[in-house]
């Protein structure tokens, strides 16, 4: 019967459930969407094609693992409505504002105090 648990012996191989850091998953410069993390924790390309279904499944690993890293994440808006928000690493320190020193620095100051207090810092 499908669902009812089994001893450890029926599998030939069991593997440790390891998953990666934020700082082993994501580059210290990008922001990255919920569906790219969600593919990047599968080994996969950010960008990779994959069908709905599939990517439904990887969300449901990937928003556990935003949750669980949570003080590890800065939070972006997203640019428009219809697009998720953004994830990225906290400056070493986990001083948000240095993410605002550095957007302001790039010329995009308004979006750097915006993504500020949404990570809770402004």
């Amino acid at each position: 019967m499908p669902g009812m648990p089994r001893p450890k012996a029926d599998f030939d191989d069991l593997y440790p459930c390891d998953f990666y850091t934020p700082e082993e998953l994501l580059e210290e410069d990008l922001m990255y969407s919920v569906y790219e993390i969600a593919r990047l924790l599968q080994g996969l390309e950010a960008d990779a094609e994959i069908d709905e279904g599939v990517e439904d499944v990887l969300l449901d690993w990937a928003i556990p693992w935003i949750m669980r890293h949570s003080e590890s994440l800065l939070i972006a808006e997203p640019p428009t409505e219809e697009e998720p928000g953004y994830y990225g690493l906290k400056p070493d320190d986990g001083d948000a504002s240095d993410a605002v020193d550095d957007a302001a620095a790039a010329g995009d100051a308004s979006d750097a105090v915006d993504d500020a207090a949404a990570a809770g810092d402004a």
